[in-house]
């Protein structure tokens, strides 16, 4: 399989990120995987802010039960903190409002990225904003 760099990873978690449906996402993700690259996605809604514990729960748990990483203390603190920088990214223009969409995470050998995709608004007023969080991580994880 070839290595890819921590750009191509981020790319896949993107890519991952901004699907419109679960079967487009379960070929993308498919795709990836018989190239090297592990991914997954898990959707999100509601007040971003005082969701933030609950999603890098589902990021944390979506991960381990598609094998993109399992468990272990080093991968669930790399997917955690990944997912919160993410967040943080993203969380000025979602203060007080509500979000809805996708956290991508995708990982191959020692990079592990998590993309958080999302439209906020009020009414019919939407914005669409996105942060994106690295890790490196030991590969033989």
């Amino acid at each position: 399989m070839k290595e890819f760099s921590s750009l191509d990873v981020a790319k896949a978690a993107v890519k991952v990120s901004m699907t419109a449906s679960r079967s487009e996402e379960d070929q993308l993700v498919r795709e990836l995987r018989s190239q090297g690259i592990y991914a997954t996605a898990v959707d999100i809604g509601g007040n971003l802010i005082q969701s933030i514990p609950k999603i890098i729960e589902r990021a944390i748990i979506a991960s381990r039960k598609t094998n993109v990483t399992k468990e272990s203390f080093i991968l669930d603190g790399a997917v955690a903190g990944a997912t919160r920088d993410a967040i943080m990214q993203v969380s000025m223009k979602a203060t007080g409002l509500n979000a809805g969409g996708k956290v991508a995470i995708a990982r191959c050998g020692e990079n592990l990225t998590v993309c958080i995709f999302l439209s906020i608004g009020l009414l019919h007023l939407d914005d669409v904003v996105i942060g994106l969080a690295h890790r490196s991580v030991p590969a033989n994880l």
